[in-house]
């Protein structure tokens, strides 16, 4: 939908839900998702999304007028109903189901916020950690398994997209 005379860009292999909503200046790169009631509002700052990004059911991304844009970075993934509120989320990062990541977080690559969390405005979270809680602290480093897991789950909701949409199979 357009807002503001800015029309999202999203990319042919790109999966919505029917119920999905996308307003704006929202990019969405290759094999990304956007599942049922999700909403990302471009309306008010940029929103850019990478390749194989999934962002699960009821989760929400926006911004604030003129201060902050949101990026997600390829491979993330953003669990059921979270919120990110224009903070940059590095590659293969995962926001766990009901977090939130206020405006000027980073969170680091392949970085764990744990469902429920609070990541409050301006964090840095480091590459390769687990934080949780409210306000979400670190609480170590993220495991190998963890980390393979991780590095799996943009694969399958690329494929979870394809039931779906069997045109892209």
């Amino acid at each position: 939908m357009t807002c503001r005379g800015q029309a999202p860009q999203i990319h042919a292999s790109c999966w919505l839900a029917p119920n999905a909503t996308v307003i704006g200046q929202v990019t969405l790169g290759p094999e990304s998702s956007c599942w049922f009631q999700s909403v990302i509002r471009g309306d008010v700052a940029p929103i850019h999304i990478g390749k194989r990004v999934n962002i699960q059911d009821g989760a929400i991304i926006h911004g604030t007028f003129e201060q902050s844009e949101t990026i997600i970075e390829d491979d993330a993934s953003i669990g059921h109903q979270a919120v990110v509120h224009g903070a940059h989320i590095k590659r293969g990062a995962l926001i766990g189901m009901g977090a939130v990541v206020m405006d000027g977080a980073v969170i680091g690559e392949q970085a764990v916020v744990a469902a429920g969390a609070v990541v409050l405005a301006e964090t840095v979270v480091p590459d390769h950690t687990l934080w949780a809680g409210v306000p979400a602290k670190q609480r170590g480093a993220v495991k190998a398994e963890l980390s393979q897991h991780l590095a799996a789950t943009s694969a399958r909701y690329v494929e979870y997209s394809k039931w779906f949409n069997p045109e892209q199979s």
